[in-house]
Formats: structure tokens, sequence, C-alpha cells
């Protein structure tokens, strides 16, 4: 078997095409595909081959396949596609997803494809786009079943058999409205189907409703959908009409979203796709770890205050490590707790004390654990019993700190307005080292020296 041959096959039946100039493989091999499967091999593409598919099946790029592609996908292939193309595939998705396929696109493509959408369509996408990122009224679908509570159940279906196209291709409830378009119940659709025609909407209707404001945020709207169980929402503008809905497939997005932008920001990177150069990488990973730079400088001053100690017992040089790192280890452990409480709501000006009194208490306990366990060690390993007692108390110290610099930061920093997962990190890492090295050196100037 040639090396060439062998490459094939480890090669996708689409990139097998392509390399073969075989149009009809080509488009045998699309043919086949499920829309996410489409879009999970284009992302297995490199660009060339991406430019190379488009140009030889345009007709590839539908509103289906578009929905299921990473962003950053995305952003790498628009450029290659007409505004008209677009424009098609926009009208098959829903609004929501629409609107995060416009949010990423160039000023001058997004106006084109804009001129190019049907005038409901283009009124649908601006008024989406006039609000604010990561907010419910970008995010909503605009197609809703809304109906008075006078109707009866034939009267609904009879509705929405005559509206057709305008329906939303997913919905799970009926919302009932009063004279002022407000909401005001909800009749789920299984039990409408199950409910005789010349019944009331009244008699079926749930009036405990859960709405959702157009400029909530959208984290604060998945908090309600978990809190409330909930697989779909009314959602409201400021007096309280009704303009859109919420479904539980546009909220899992989200909270996927949300959890994978806090799991990458307490690292201190974001996300990495394959489209994405080494330099892209090298600018989004670069500030971070420049600031963890000066922060190790600033521990390293600590240590260079006690050099003459370190000279004068080399041990120090030896155990300083185990004190600092198992400090940071602990802080890290009680911040990611701490985040994820915050997060899920948890976590409350009203339970912070509580949570702190419980972190410091664990820490304490810990923090003797493993204090006595150092200190035996120590003594084993040097036969010193007052270099194990420096570091039973260093080794204390430094866990006493570390859970509740692990707890306080990030509320801290919640109370400020900032983003805890983001910044958190950096400090706790700088309370660690910072006082696990002058607890450490500290306590054995004062009993060694």
């Amino acid at each position: 078997m040639s090396q060439s041959d062998s490459h094939l096959e480890d090669d996708t039946p689409i990139q097998d095409a392509l390399a073969l100039n075989d149009e009809i493989a080509l488009t045998q091999a699309l043919a086949r595909l499920h829309p996410a499967d489409v879009s999970d091999e284009l992302e297995q593409l490199s660009t060339a081959q991406r430019v190379d598919l488009i140009a030889r099946a345009p007709e590839v790029i539908s509103g289906e396949v578009l929905a299921e592609m990473e962003d950053d996908v995305v952003e790498d292939i628009l450029p290659l596609l007409d505004a008209d193309i677009i424009a098609v595939a926009l009208s098959d998705m829903d609004n929501d997803d629409a609107t995060q396929i416009l949010e990423e696109m160039e000023d001058a493509q997004r106006d084109e494809v804009l001129d190019a959408a049907t005038p409901q369509d283009r009124a649908a996408y601006e008024e989406s786009l006039a609000f604010d990122d990561e907010t419910i009224g970008r995010l909503m679908q605009r197609a809703f079943v809304a109906a008075p509570e006078f109707w009866t159940v034939g009267d609904t279906i009879t509705h929405m058999r005559e509206t057709g196209e305008d329906l939303p291709e997913l919905f799970f409830n009926i919302y009932i409205i009063d004279t002022a378009f407000k909401p005001i119940g909800y009749v789920p659709v299984s039990q409408l189907m199950r409910a005789q025609v010349n019944m009331r909407l009244s008699d079926l209707m749930l009036d405990t409703i859960v709405t959702i404001g157009q400029d909530e945020d959208q984290e604060d709207a998945a908090y309600q959908f978990e809190k409330y169980n909930l697989i779909s929402a009314p959602v409201v503008n400021r007096q309280g009409r009704l303009v859109g809905m919420m479904t539980v497939d546009d909220i899992i997005e989200i909270i996927q979203d949300e959890n994978k932008e806090d799991i990458l920001a307490l690292a201190g990177v974001s996300d990495a796709g394959l489209a994405d150069t080494a330099m892209e990488t090298v600018r989004a990973r670069a500030p971070w770890l420049f600031i963890n730079l000066l922060t190790a400088v600033l521990a390293s001053l600590v240590i260079a205050r006690f050099d003459y100690a370190i000279s004068e017992v080399i041990a120090l040089a030896v155990l300083m490590p185990i004190v600092a790192s198992m400090g940071g280890n602990a802080g890290t452990q009680a911040l990611t707790v701490a985040v994820r409480a915050l997060s899920e709501r948890e976590l409350t000006p009203q339970s912070a004390w509580r949570a702190i009194r419980r972190e410091t208490l664990a820490a304490a306990i810990i923090g003797v654990i493993f204090a006595v366990v150092l200190a035996l060690i120590t003594y084993i390993w040097f036969g010193d019993r007052e270099l194990a007692l420096v570091a039973f108390i260093a080794m204390l110290i430094n866990h006493l700190f570390a859970g509740l610099a692990g707890i306080a930061v990030p509320l801290g920093l919640k109370r400020a307005g900032a983003d805890p997962a983001v910044s958190s990190s950096v400090f706790v890492t700088t309370v660690t080292d910072v006082v696990g090295f002058f607890s450490f050196l500290g306590t054995a100037v004062i009993i060694l020296l």
C-alpha cells in the first residue's frame, strides 16, 4: 500500500472526494449526512478545503448546517458565500439562530445580506440586533402561538392550521393572553390535543406562568429555566406584552456556553478553535501569563527578603515549595466551589457569611491534618524538631488564608461588578504564594535564627 493510499484511508469521504476531484462522490457523501454531521465535516476541513467544497457544492450551506456550526468556523466560511445564499439559508432558520449568524459577519457583508433578505425577515433581524449582546431580546424566537382565553380548542387548532408557515418550527405551549396582549397562562400542546374541541382554553389554562423580560441577561434566563423546570417560557417587553418565546434547546446552548466560558476563564485562556492561528492563541493567552509573571515576581521578592535565612538553613529551600504548592491547591479548590455556587445562584449576600465560616473551618481542619503530615515528614527527613514546628505552623497558616481567599476573593469581585471566573484565580494564587513563603520563612527566622 502506498503512502498516499494510506493517507486517503485516514480521510473522510468528503476529503477523499475533494482530493480526487470526484464530483459524484462528493455529492453522494454530502447527501448521506445529517446537517449536524455536515457541520462536523466542515469543522475538520482546512480553509483551502472549505473553499474548494463551497465552490463545488454551495448548496451544502443550508440553514440547518449553519445552525449546527461552531462560531469560529462560521466566521471562516461566511466571507466565501454570496449574500443571496446566506439570505436564503437564514430564512430557513429560527430568528434566534439567524441573529447569531449575522453577529459573526463583518459590517459590510451584514448589510449586503440584509439587503438580500425579504422585508419581513430584515425587520425581524434588525429588531433582534438592536438588543445588547447576550440579552434575551437578541436570542428569543419571535414566532409563537398565542390565543385569548375565550377561544375553544377547536378555534385554536383551526388558527394554527390557517397560520401554517408562520408558526414556530418547535413549540410546546399555547400562551393565553388578555386584551392587552399580556400572557396570563398557558396550555401545553399535549393537553390541548387530548381535550374536546368545544372546551374553552380558560378551562385548560395553567396560570402559574413564568415570564422572561426581553432585556434580561441570558444567564439569568437560564437560571429561571433550571429553577422552575421549564421547557419554554414567554418573553415580554417592558410593558409586559408578549413579544417572543424561549425554548429549552436554546437555553441548553446558553448553559453550555456559560459553563465553557467560566471554565476557560478560571484558567485564564480563551477557546481555541480549529480555525484559530498560533498567533491568535498567543494573543489570547499571553496577557494572563504576563499577570501571573508579575505575581510570581511579587512572591520572589518575599523570598529575597529572607535569603539570609535560606543560606543558613538549606532545608528551607527544600520544604518551601511544598507549603506554597499545598496552599495553592487548597485555594483553587475553594475558588472553584465558590465560582460554581455564584453561577448557580446558590451563593448570595444572605448566605455569604455562612459560606465563609464553612470554608474557613474546613481550611483549618484540612490545614491541621496536612500540617501534622508535613511536620512528621520534615522530622523524619531532617531530624530537626524546630524545623518540623516551622513546617507545621506555615502549613496551617497558608491553608487558612487559602480557604479564606478562595471564598472571599470571588465574593468581593462579584460585589464590585467584576466577573469572578475571570479575575479570581490570579488574586488567589498571589495570596497563597505570598502568604505561603512569608509564613514559612518568617516563622523560620523567629524559631530557627
